[in-house]
């Protein structure tokens, strides 16, 4: 029989991580879990679930980390699958968040995804192989959204990590994968799970229309089904071929194409001009 995959996931006590590990524990696989909130966690599965190790962790803290994935290689042996999936949204146009708001939520999603890396890599190295999934978004590819300016700014900065960091771990036989889901049906956009900012500014009329649009109109409508969400991050974490960028939900691909038929117009319409700046081109 073939041995079946040990996962790591933060973020776990709410939104698609929490279902993802319900949805592992539901076939049979080794899960260790970690939130910040080790009691909301511990209620994702029924006490003394088989295979299943919550864990309190603090992403901001490289010491907080290391323990955690040296807990879960204790009691599991090893780890396969590492999902960097714990996150939070920022809403707020540039000017009107404080340089606090910005930075924290840069440690959360960015610093917090890289504190897992440094603390995970050796293992996976070691050991010749694993999957690393980091949960982007598809703001991490496209920034057209008013009023996510920051968060785009960490998402865009995951996808560009994770590109680096998959050309770096390949030759160890580590495959990564940038995941970039659309808009599913979880706690994401819930009071207490997106932060809003402090000193709000009324001249942005476009921002205060996103945050009504978010909060009283998608969020619970959201298209995407959190569960089947997570059958695709199984079925990718056992592909032979996995791919680096995965956009996930139809609207994500739309987006997506959106964006990239925008790029394709931009660079079309300046090529001529913009390529002809070597030493050898002719004047401008």
């Amino acid at each position: 029989m073939t041995r079946k995959n040990i996962w790591f996931v933060t973020g776990a006590s709410k939104g698609l991580g929490l279902t993802l590990v319900q949805h592992l524990l539901a076939h049979g696989y080794a899960v260790a879990a970690t939130s910040r909130n080790l009691s909301e966690l511990q209620q994702a599965a029924p006490p003394d679930t088989p295979n299943f190790l919550p864990l309190h962790m603090d992403l901001s803290s490289e010491q907080s980390v290391r323990q955690a994935i040296a807990q879960a290689i204790s009691t599991f042996g090893r780890l396969d699958v590492v999902v960097n999936n714990a996150g939070y949204g920022q809403l707020g146009a540039l000017e009107e968040l404080s340089d606090q708001e910005a930075r924290q939520n840069f440690d959360v999603n960015v610093f917090g995804v890289l504190n897992v890396l440094r603390a995970a890599t050796p293992h996976l190295r070691a050991q010749g192989g694993g999957r690393v999934l980091n949960i982007s978004s598809i703001g991490g590819f496209s920034g057209a959204f008013p009023g996510w300016g920051v968060y785009c700014a960490t998402k865009f900065a995951v996808d560009g990590l994770t590109e680096s960091y998959a050309e770096e771990v390949r030759p160890f036989g580590i495959h990564v994968t940038t995941v970039k889901p659309g808009y599913f049906r979880t706690s994401f956009l819930a009071p207490g799970s997106m932060g809003r900012p402090a000193a709000p500014i009324g001249a942005y009329q476009a921002v205060r229309d996103s945050q009504l649009l978010h909060e009283q109109q998608i969020n619970g409508n959201q298209p995407g089904d959190p569960t089947k969400a997570a059958a695709v991050l199984l079925a990718l974490s056992e592909a032979d071929n996995p791919p680096v960028h995965l956009f996930l939900g139809e609207d994500a691909y739309q987006t997506a194409r959106q964006k990239i038929e925008a790029v394709q117009h931009d660079m079309q319409q300046w090529q001529a001009r913009a390529t002809a700046t070597g030493f050898a081109s002719g004047a401008l």
